[in-house]
């Protein structure tokens, strides 16, 4: 046989099993019966998980294993409440405080057709030299962010063109 014909012969074969069922007992519960969690009713904090019986695990319920309360750990003992559990980001940092010339760059790149089109909402009058205006601003506020930006490595980087992290 071929190196060819043994690939073909293992895809037929994944083809063929694909909407197969695992013949195994654990592909129902693909996680051990200790990992079961217990059913938890709202009927209060004084009563113990899972009802009246003790806290019997989903899985357990043919094998007649109940958890008893000093079995479980603290972390499951204590009362857990909604907003407890989620997750609380830190509060960004704040925004870098730019320099002069940067600042009035995107003034004017986001200025001057922000003018020219609330101008031309409310129709108000504008001469030649208006639009001259707003719009040699807006190239004037593109060109010295861009030449501004800086397309080469930082110059701590090292001596290779890796990525920079």
């Amino acid at each position: 046989m071929t190196p060819q014909s043994d690939e073909d012969e293992v895809w037929r074969q994944i083809v063929a099993s694909f909407n197969e069922t695992a013949e195994d007992a654990s592909a129902e519960q693909p996680w051990p019966d200790r990992e079961n969690v217990t059913e938890e009713t709202d009927a209060g904090d004084d009563a113990p998980a899972g009802g009246s019986s003790g806290g019997v695990a989903l899985g357990d319920d043919a094998l007649g294993d109940e958890v008893r309360d000093d079995d479980r750990t603290a972390e499951e003992q204590a009362p857990t409440s909604g907003d407890d559990d989620h997750y609380i980001p830190p509060p960004p940092p704040p925004l870098p405080h730019g320099d002069t010339l940067s600042r009035l760059s995107w003034l004017a790149l986001f200025g001057g057709p922000a003018y020219l089109l609330l101008a031309a909402l409310l129709q108000w009058p504008m001469d030649g030299w208006i639009v001259f205006a707003a719009v040699s601003a807006f190239i004037a506020g593109f060109v010295i962010l861009v030449v501004r930006m800086g397309d080469g490595p930082p110059a701590d980087s090292g001596w290779d063109d890796g990525a920079v992290i």
